[in-house]
């Protein structure tokens, strides 16, 4: 091989290389998408879940609370 031919086939290995390389980093990219929608997802249900329990914990302390008495007293 020449020198040339050499170069050549160098710059043919890198640029698929390159391309493999694209073709991950945009996988890679969806992936960190579709994960960052789903923690997304995940904290809004947890923040929604949050307000249900401080809610039913209000609850809970209102009902140990004694019955005041009847108005007729």
């Amino acid at each position: 091989m020449t020198e040339i031919e050499t170069l050549g086939a160098r710059i043919d290995a890198l640029e698929m290389r390159l391309t493999f390389q694209d073709e991950t980093i945009e996988d890679l990219n969806k992936a960190i998408v579709a994960q960052w929608k789903q923690i997304d997802g995940l904290t809004r249900q947890l923040a929604q879940i949050e307000d249900r329990v401080a809610v039913g914990e209000q609850r809970a302390d209102l009902a140990g609370l004694p019955e005041p008495p009847p108005p007729h007293y």
